[in-house]
């Protein structure tokens, strides 16, 4: 059995999107509430680090290590999670420092995490550098990758997909904002493990779908190896739109821009501008152009990340005139 540390507030809850579905016709939507996962203000990552973390604790960890964008939820909950658990943090932000701290880096901040910023080419180069000084010091460091994406965060979502066969809906999509790739390959973990017939499409956040699918399919096969499932995926079988991220990561579009006020206006949901809202844009469009069949079961499934609304650029752009 898999060692887990409970973090999050589970089961999250699964919703009607009624005004939705009526504006878009055709498919049945709903949404399912990760942002509601309570640690640091919510979140998929959440799922992931209560495994994470219990491998680290198990490895006599006291310093958890990451890295992400400025205004990174993976890193605001790591954060989060440290405070929790008494750990110390360091996280390594690819991009300038603001002058003023405000959404996830603010919540960085009030969780005691040290921060430090390097350009998003030497990100990874710098966070091994902090990683070994951290272990010279005898800060007994643990290095959670970008997204806690690796074997051990990835369970999360296949624990996720455990909990989503109990609660009485059965979609015919789940859709959602794919990025680091673990929270994809965690469901298809859990469609396995619980039977689901359904399909999992991810829409990608940053990257192509022919490497980010061999990315995904490669997460899912490490992983089921160490779970000692006699079972595999190939590349073909990963379900990836790219049609929504040619902008580049983060970028706001006019498309984001609707999804966001959409949600929010007709169902008084928040999405944020860089993960959801794009994902939703995505949803949105694809609905429009009737790729869901009348009466499909389609689950939004809501990754969190709203503090990233409350800071610059995103929290100007969204607002339309």
């Amino acid at each position: 059995m898999i060692e887990r540390v409970p973090l999050a507030h589970l089961p999250t809850p699964i919703e009607a999107l009624p005004r939705l579905s009526q504006l878009l016709g055709g498919a049945l939507f709903f949404i399912k509430r990760d942002d509601l996962t309570g640690l640091g203000l919510g979140g998929n990552k959440t799922r992931k680090l209560e495994y994470l973390v219990a491998d680290a604790l198990a490895k006599g960890a006291k310093t958890l290590i990451t890295t992400g964008a400025v205004q990174s939820n993976h890193c605001r909950q790591v954060a989060a999670a440290s405070a929790k658990l008494g750990l110390g943090c360091q996280l390594i932000l690819a991009g300038d420092e603001p002058e003023e701290a405000q959404g996830n880096l603010l919540l960085d901040k009030l969780s005691g995490a040290q921060i430090f910023y390097s350009s998003k080419t030497t990100r990874d180069q710098v966070l091994q550098e902090k990683f070994n000084q951290a272990k010279e010091e005898g800060l007994e460091p643990y290095l959670i990758p970008y997204g806690g994406s690796n074997t051990k965060g990835a369970p999360g979502y296949l624990n996720a997909m455990i909990e989503l066969s109990g609660q009485g809906l059965q979609p015919d999509w789940i859709v959602f904002a794919s990025s680091s790739g673990g929270t994809q390959a965690g469901m298809i973990l859990g469609a396995h493990h619980t039977g689901y017939k359904g399909k999992i499409l991810g829409i990608s956040i940053e990257h192509d779908s022919a490497s980010f699918s061999t990315q995904i399919a490669e997460l899912v096969n490490q992983t089921a190896l160490e779970l000692r499932y006699d079972w595999s995926v190939t590349h073909e079988e990963i379900l990836i739109n790219d049609a929504y991220c040619s902008a580049g990561y983060g970028v706001l579009t006019p498309a984001e821009v609707e999804a966001v006020n959409l949600f929010a206006s007709e169902e008084g949901i928040l999405l944020d501008p860089v993960y959801t809202g794009r994902a939703a844009a995505g949803l949105l469009d694809l609905a429009r152009k009737g790729f869901f069949r009348p009466r499909e079961k389609v689950l939004f499934w809501h990754t969190g990340g709203t503090p990233a609304l409350f800071a610059p650029p995103y929290s100007q752009g969204l607002l339309q005139g």
